[in-house]
């Protein structure tokens, strides 16, 4: 019930001393205390009853409404039998903390607004009993097959008035209401994602609640219908691949009819997402046989029929003869027992489910085959363009990971990393091998670098780059140490910023003048850092020896 329903209710004689802004908000029980602290007895909701026993003198009121509204308690009713009028002190306490104040007449006992609003809530609870159960049949009744996710959620809105969507654990909106207007912008859903897969690591049970802007959202994890809730398997086997459902509402203050409504839903939601899974199947068993004629070394005319009966299948009207590119990934754990491969699949499929879509509706074209901890992914292309620089398009190793990355990282915990290599775009059955390797050389090279989340493109394996990860790590060690702790300690002891300084003039191709603009020094200045770096180091920066090799020990450090 609403506090404006009893300010209307004239057999409870209350007076309205502040608040008349927060009217509209609901009543769920009803307290009486003269406790000076009674937030411990308090859940939230309540109209709280009190006869002002507990205030000594004008100092008490602040600390008294302090509590009650850290409480969540949604009003203070004030009797006037002890006291007379209410005094100012606590009328000023609620105004300040914007928590509606009522004076009750010295003639109407508390039992009496007890009985009221206890009757009301009872009434309107056992009404929500009987349409949850109700509104649980109908879903069950209208799950996936009679619609998709979509239909769920839209009854959602209309009955319950949730606005709900489904979520990929990477942030892409896989449904939601089609009567609940524009759809979440993608960087909230990239957040939103972030958010379950980092509260999902900790094992703690759904549904999770995280409040961005002004909005808060209840994330319920939605698993595999084929997997029992208290299956023992290891959380980071699937945190990476479960869907999740997002509501709009804090679901803390729900009653347990609802949150086990909301359970339903994400069953149902489960059921769709096995149905999906199982139309993969066919791309799945495809991309396995297709790479296994690559590996195994197959003449290129027996790949290229395997070729031809794929590509309808992966892209339909596009014809016998596309362009093709590798995309290889792995997950990696510090547990070594953990398995990688299938939720390096999983993941895989999801970052590419639509790589280079123009239309509202994703495209799911790719297959992904897995072997030990890696995935490999079969991705045809419907047109190949070369530009007047000889670049082709295609997918890129950057762009795969530009909204998955926060994501990703908050699902892999410190623990376990995901990394990426992107081939070139090749035109037939004989490119394909040199393809996967190339892939593979490039996920290396993602791998050497920094960070949880790393990705590679074959441009980068015509740099220096591609022999960086296939230094032994003592010899990196020892190699950056000679160049680069000499610095480092000085830096340390006089704050010189000679790595900066090194950084910049290496980035500057040597030139002193615009060296010295970016980091904002004099000619002379940034010319005594330098040679301070040569004294500490031995080396001269006008030898392109010493540049090259400075440049080196910046990469690998």
């Amino acid at each position: 019930m609403r506090l404006r329903a009893l300010l209307d209710t004239d057999a409870l004689g209350l007076r309205l001393l502040g608040g008349e802004g927060e009217l509209d908000r609901t009543v769920r029980g009803v307290m009486t205390t003269d406790l000076r602290d009674p937030s411990r007895y308090l859940s939230g909701g309540e109209l709280v009853l009190t006869g002002l026993a507990w205030r000594r003198d004008a100092a008490d009121s602040e600390p008294f409404v302090r509590l009650l509204v850290q409480a969540g308690v949604a009003a203070l009713a004030a009797g006037e039998a002890e006291l007379g009028d209410i005094p100012d002190d606590l009328v000023v306490a609620c105004a300040r903390h914007r928590l509606p104040l009522f004076a009750v007449h010295e003639s109407v006992a508390f039992a009496t607004i007890t009985e009221h609003v206890v009757r009301q809530v009872s009434g309107e609870r056992a009404g929500d009993l009987a349409a949850v159960v109700d509104r649980h049949r109908r879903m069950m009744t209208s799950g996936p097959a009679g619609g998709g996710p979509d239909v769920v959620l839209d009854l959602l809105g209309s009955d319950l008035d949730l606005r709900a969507w489904v979520l990929s654990p990477t942030g892409r909106a896989i449904a939601g209401p089609k009567t609940a207007g524009p759809g979440l912008p993608a960087d909230l859903c990239a957040k939103l994602a972030a958010e379950h897969l980092a509260a999902a690591r900790t094992g703690r049970r759904g549904p999770h609640r995280v409040t961005l802007g002004s909005s808060t959202y209840s994330l319920f994890p939605v698993r595999s219908s084929g997997r029992s809730p208290h299956a023992s398997r290891d959380v980071r086997e699937t945190v990476l691949s479960d869907w999740l459902l997002a509501v709009e509402a804090d679901a803390g203050d729900w009653p347990e009819e609802r949150l086990d409504l909301l359970q339903g839903v994400t069953q149902l939601i489960a059921v769709e997402r096995d149905r999906r899974d199982a139309a993969r199947t066919v791309r799945r068993r495809l991309a396995q046989e297709v790479l296994e004629l690559v590996q195994t070394g197959a003449a290129p005319a027996e790949i290229a029929a395997r070729l031809r009966v794929a590509a309808p299948v992966l892209l339909p009207g596009l014809g016998a003869a596309p362009h093709w590119q590798v995309v290889v990934a792995r997950v990696e754990w510090q547990d070594a027992e953990l398995e990688g491969g299938p939720v390096a699949q999983s993941l895989l499929e999801e970052i590419l489910v639509d790589p280079l879509a123009t239309g509202p509706e994703p495209s799911d074209r790719i297959a992904v085959a897995h072997t030990g901890d890696e995935a490999i992914a079969l991705v045809p292309l419907p047109a190949v363009s070369t530009e007047h620089d000889g670049s082709e398009t295609g997918i890129l190793a950057d762009a795969l990971l530009a909204s998955v990355r926060d994501p990703l990282s908050a699902g892999l915990d410190g623990d376990g990393r995901v990394t990426l290599g992107v081939s070139a775009a090749v035109h037939s059955a004989e490119g394909l091998r040199g393809a996967l390797e190339e892939a593979r050389h490039a996920r290396r090279v993602a791998a050497a670098r920094p960070g949880r989340v790393c990705a590679a493109g074959h441009q980068e394996l015509a740099s220096h780059v591609l022999l960086l990860p296939f230094v032994p790590d003592d010899v990196r060690r020892a190699f950056t140490a000679r160049l680069l702790d000499p610095l480092r300690d000085y830096d340390r002891r006089h704050r010189a910023e000679l790595i900066p300084t090194l950084e910049a003039f290496l980035d500057c191709d040597g030139s002193w003048t615009r060296c010295a603009t970016r980091l904002h020094l004099h000619v002379n200045t940034l010319r005594y850092r330098v040679g301070r770096i040569e004294q500490l180091t031995s080396r001269d920066l006008s030898r392109l020896e010493d540049k090259l090799d400075f440049f080196l020990a910046l990469r690998m450090s």
